[in-house]
């Protein structure tokens, strides 16, 4: 049966007081006996939990507390088993590393296109504006191994770091396209897309990632899994793990 809850969220918002704030969500989650990874910089924060629903529920309902993150949503799965060894609140320079310290989803969001409308566009070839459109997948080669978008462009980076460079190399096959880049839950095109527009390519992102699309819409023109940083390894379309913690 699978009873342990796991969630996934981020949210770019200030936080200028990470330092202070890092014991005390480091505190809650263990008095409630949550195990995982919460990153925080400067730039917001980025979490991945596991635990008894109700407290879990319970623990993000309290963040969103602090006006600062009354927007974390949060995307869930189920597995029988705890895939994480422990509970860890880190800090860091950015919570998702792109080293462009430029790109600043903090500032302005780039635009997004919703899972179910992603989904007419494929069934139909091309967006509402009869636009070809076009599939990035933004993540790490070995995350696409596991599966991917039906025809989504893969440039075999090794850490996201090197998309900027990517993106630039291959920007005139872009041009007069409708790009969508897309991850595993949505955080790095966050800062992908805004890279994209200000290299000329009409880029959205999509909404989500891979998970939201999976929530929503499921296997429909994706091949494969998603892989998740956990001991899950990777999630099926109907957000089911690959391993044994599923069982």
């Amino acid at each position: 049966m699978e009873s342990v809850l796991n969630i996934s969220a981020y949210l770019f918002t200030p936080i200028a007081d990470r330092e202070q704030l890092r014991p005390v969500l480091r505190e809650r989650a263990n008095a409630v006996g949550l195990k995982g990874t919460i990153l925080l910089a400067e730039e917001g924060i980025n979490m991945f939990l596991a635990g008894d629903a109700e407290a879990l529920r319970g623990y993000v309902d309290q963040l969103r507390e602090d006006p600062r993150f009354t927007g974390l949503t949060t995307k869930e799965s189920w597995s029988a088993q705890q895939p994480f060894r422990k509970m860890l609140v880190k800090l860091k320079r950015e919570i998702i590393r792109m080293d462009h310290p430029t790109i600043r989803p903090i500032e302005e969001r780039a635009p997004a296109v919703a899972p179910r409308t992603l989904k007419r566009w494929l069934d139909q070839g091309h967006d509402d504006d009869g636009r070809e459109v076009v599939m990035l997948d933004t993540r790490n080669a070995f995350e696409v191994d596991y599966g991917t978008f039906e025809g989504a462009l893969d440039w075999r980076i090794a850490r996201f770091t090197q998309f900027p460079d990517s993106a630039s190399a291959h920007r005139e096959a872009l041009a007069d396209k409708t790009v969508v880049s897309f991850c595993t839950g949505g955080i790095r095109c966050e800062k992908a897309t805004i890279y994209l527009r200000e290299e000329g390519v009409d880029a959205l992102q999509l909404e989500g990632g891979i998970l939201g699309y999976f929530e929503h819409v499921g296997a429909d023109h994706y091949d494969g899994e998603c892989f998740v940083f956990d001991e899950r390894e990777a999630l099926a379309p109907d957000l089911t793990p690959r391993t044994g913690l599923a069982s």
